[in-house]
């Protein structure tokens, strides 16, 4: 009997540590969490319904994938859904913030699906390294189009073609 509570808690220790986030897995979640409970003073990280109340303060002031975040957890006015008490809870007991993360991943997946946008330098990228969608936010932002384009190499001929014309050549 010992020896099967010995494997059951090395088990729940291995997945535990084989499952914990990656800050690039859940970037806006884990950054989000991390400066909110930094925001938080002592004397109101033990209070739940504070915490909540001081999210949808801090989520007013969210701009883009924040505000999305801020959206997913029912901290906006115009929230679907709200499950501020996944968050609420672990921060009072000062769980980490991607431990936190991890929590709402369960409840909502798309909440680690946000990510911040990658500035690309296209004077220094190698295009062959990106990927398609990489590629297809470089036209799109060029406000370019890429007709009959099906291949990543379809894509990559087309920026180059364009290039010249969105991108300053350092003399």
């Amino acid at each position: 009997m010992k020896t099967y509570i010995l494997y059951v808690a090395v088990l729940s220790l291995s997945w535990t540590l084989s499952s914990a986030l990656k800050e690039e897995d859940c970037e806006v979640c884990i950054k989000t969490v991390q400066r909110f409970a930094d925001s938080l003073t002592d004397n109101l990280k033990k209070d739940t319904k504070k915490i909540e109340e001081k999210f949808k303060e801090f989520c007013k002031t969210q701009k883009n994938k924040e505000h999305r975040f801020c959206y997913y957890l029912g901290g906006l006015e115009d929230s679907a859904t709200g499950i501020l008490g996944e968050l609420s809870r672990p921060l009072s007991w000062s769980m980490p913030a991607d431990k936190v993360c991890e929590k709402l991943k369960k409840k909502d997946a798309q909440i680690c699906d946000l990510r911040y946008e990658k500035q690309i330098d296209l004077n220094t990228v190698d295009l062959k390294k990106l990927k398609v969608r990489d590629l297809k936010k470089i036209l799109t932002d060029w406000d370019e189009t890429c007709d009959g384009c099906l291949e990543k190499t379809d894509y990559i001929k087309r920026i180059e073609e364009l290039k010249p014309q969105y991108t300053r050549t350092e003399l």
